[in-house]
């Protein structure tokens, strides 16, 4: 089974990466960015031109882009090299409603499609430990379970296509609730003169632990904004987030507030840096 991976960025990289590792068969890449191809040439996959040509060659095409119009691009553009033969698994995180309509299209070719994104960031992404959320019929997933495990250790399918995204979303959601509590309790900590170390050490003791902060608290006391995954990606999250609060008709007042947070962050125009440099809005930094 030969299978394509498009999109070579922060986690697309190392997701491929480890599947050229572990796979018995042909893995085709191909990304605009030609030194990343090359990169994974390195490594032993075969560099395509373009999608189409991962298409035509793959007999299960993995995507793993930025935004919805980046997959809905991707479709555009190999929907017509799509027939019965072909598994597609698009990685991203992106509008539901956009990942369901393209699922629609590809199994209309007669061709399986899954909504498989991800949590957890690129140390895990190199691991291979991440986290995969899968939407799609209940017979594709065992059929592709073990080449998600190429890149994560912990796969559930949430249900049918879009199920795996709105899980995604809702989780990207909660740890960004979290990170803005943490970032103004570790605040209030520092200017009552408790370290980032001591302020993590003692919430570890209690029910405020959390994976956030127990990974980030010296990159945040470092003041490291070194991106592994950006605040302008975590922004468009929440934003997908209030669009299914809206259709839902659900409150959401604390994902309104970290919204906010990354409003700024993005009126700041620090959008590229990592997404705990929201510490910094908190902080104050890019008041007026």
């Amino acid at each position: 089974m030969k299978i394509g991976f498009i999109g070579l960025g922060i986690m697309g990289e190392s997701m491929c990466a480890n599947i050229v590792k572990k796979h018995n068969d042909t893995v085709y890449c191909s990304d605009i960015n030609r030194q990343k191809v090359a990169e994974l040439e390195a490594l032993g996959a075969v560099g395509c031109a373009d999608n189409k040509e991962v298409a035509q060659k793959s007999d299960v095409i993995i995507s793993m882009v930025p935004k919805s119009e980046h997959v809905r691009a991707i479709y555009d553009e190999i929907l017509p090299f799509i027939d019965e033969s072909k598994i597609c698994i698009d990685m991203s995180t992106i509008d539901p409603s956009v990942s369901v309509e393209i699922a629609k299209e590809v199994k209309a070719k007669g061709a399986q499609f899954a909504d498989a994104p991800v949590v957890k960031s690129k140390p895990a992404a190199i691991a291979g430990e991440l986290g995969i959320l899968v939407g799609c019929d209940e017979s594709l997933f065992e059929t592709i379970r073990s080449i998600l495990a190429y890149m994560g250790c912990n796969i559930i399918r949430m249900g049918d296509n879009g199920k795996g995204l709105v899980m995604k979303v809702c989780h990207n959601t909660l740890t960004a609730e979290i990170q803005n509590g943490v970032n103004e309790t570790m605040l209030l900590a520092q200017k009552m003169g408790i370290s980032p170390e001591d302020y993590h050490t003692a919430i570890s003791y209690g029910g405020g632990q959390n994976f956030y902060l127990d990974g980030q608290w010296k990159n945040l006391q470092d003041e490291n904004w070194t991106t592994a995954f950006s605040l302008q990606n975590e922004f468009k999250d929440l934003g997908i987030c209030e669009r299914l609060a809206a259709d839902a008709g659900v409150d959401m007042p604390g994902m309104q507030h970290a919204k906010s947070i990354y409003q700024k962050g993005m009126d700041a125009g620090i959008g590229a840096e990592d997404w705990r440099a929201t510490y910094k809005v908190v902080r104050g930094d890019y008041d007026a």
